[in-house]
């Protein structure tokens, strides 16, 4: 028999007077798998976790975490479950204890201060226990967000943009932590950023969201390859008007960067073929660069509306 989900939604649909945000969506999160959810402003990703969060209530369709109702056990399934964002913030004149305190009994933790020494421990963060949350960097308050994220031991965390305004080197590093919780805690944890490099490297799955419905559902590399074409960019040595007779009788799209470079839009199975085809007409190729397609070009070209082929 199969495991239940940690979280399973079916059919949500949720309407703002006439605009519909939702129109019947599902998916459900495996135990310790990080799922994505992407997509343009206003797909309705925010709608769907001020939902999951009881914040914002559906007008149909069904949520259950760990197998159970959420409208009818909201108490027992808000116990287990957090959230964190880099847009909300903890009260900023008091302290990071203090702030933690708080969070701890909201969530009835048994001994508290033993758990909010443990996850300090764990975050690296012990120095700013007694620093107002107001004084810390963007990075320390990250990393404060995400500790209280965890003050109630979740069995699932939402986690919307936790690395936005972050510079490369503390976003790797909190990209880092989020890998260790998946590892250490068998967390799962639904995912949104913009960022579409670090939903490659962490989220097992991706769901797509555009105007309230889901449009894709798949793994990153699964949806990447959906674009069948990648991009050939060559320098070359040698007449261009013979390459572009050339590139024109293989019926191929592309375009001169550069007097001296190429680029030419094809699938990728094709390239070496057109590399040779090249070097028989006496061209001298001096570079090549070959770009794949990426979770960034999927996710361009469905929030442009174009097919993905």
């Amino acid at each position: 028999m199969l495991k239940e989900p940690i979280l399973k939604v079916e059919n949500l649909v949720k309407l703002f007077g006439t605009f519909q945000a939702l129109d019947s969506i599902s998916f459900s999160i495996p135990r310790g798998k990080i799922i994505g959810l992407l997509g343009p402003n206003g797909a309705g990703k925010t709608t769907t976790i001020n939902i999951l969060l009881g914040i914002t209530l559906q007008n149909s369709g069904s949520i259950k975490y760990f197998g159970k109702n959420f409208s009818e056990n909201r108490q027992f399934c808000l116990q287990k479950i957090n959230f964190t964002s880099s847009f909300n913030t903890l009260q900023s004149r008091i302290s990071v204890r203090e702030n933690l305190i708080v969070f701890a009994h909201l969530y009835e933790v048994t001994n508290p201060e033993k758990k909010i020494k443990e996850l300090t421990s764990y975050f690296e963060i012990e120095d700013l226990i007694n620093q107002k949350f107001n004084d810390l960097s963007a990075g320390q308050k990250t990393r404060v967000n995400i500790t209280k994220a965890l003050i109630n031991d979740p069995e699932i965390i939402l986690m919307d943009e936790p690395t936005a305004s972050l510079d490369p080197d503390i976003a790797d590093k909190t990209l880092s932590l989020i890998e260790d919780l998946k590892k250490d805690k068998k967390l799962s944890i639904l995912y949104t950023s913009h960022n579409m490099s670090e939903v490659t490297r962490i989220c097992d799955q991706v769901i797509f969201l555009d105007r309230g419905k889901i449009v894709a559902q798949d793994t990153p590399l699964g949806l990447t390859k959906r674009i069948q074409k990648s991009q050939l960019r060559l320098t070359f040595d040698g007449n261009k008007n013979k390459l572009e007779k050339y590139l024109n009788s293989q019926k191929l799209h592309f375009s001169f960067a550069k007097n001296n470079v190429v680029v030419v839009n094809t699938p990728e199975k094709q390239i070496p073929k057109i590399i040779f085809g090249i070097a028989n007409e006496g061209i001298w190729i001096t570079d090549i660069e070959i770009k794949k397609p990426t979770l960034e070009d999927f996710f361009l070209q469905m929030a442009r509306g174009k097919n993905v082929d």
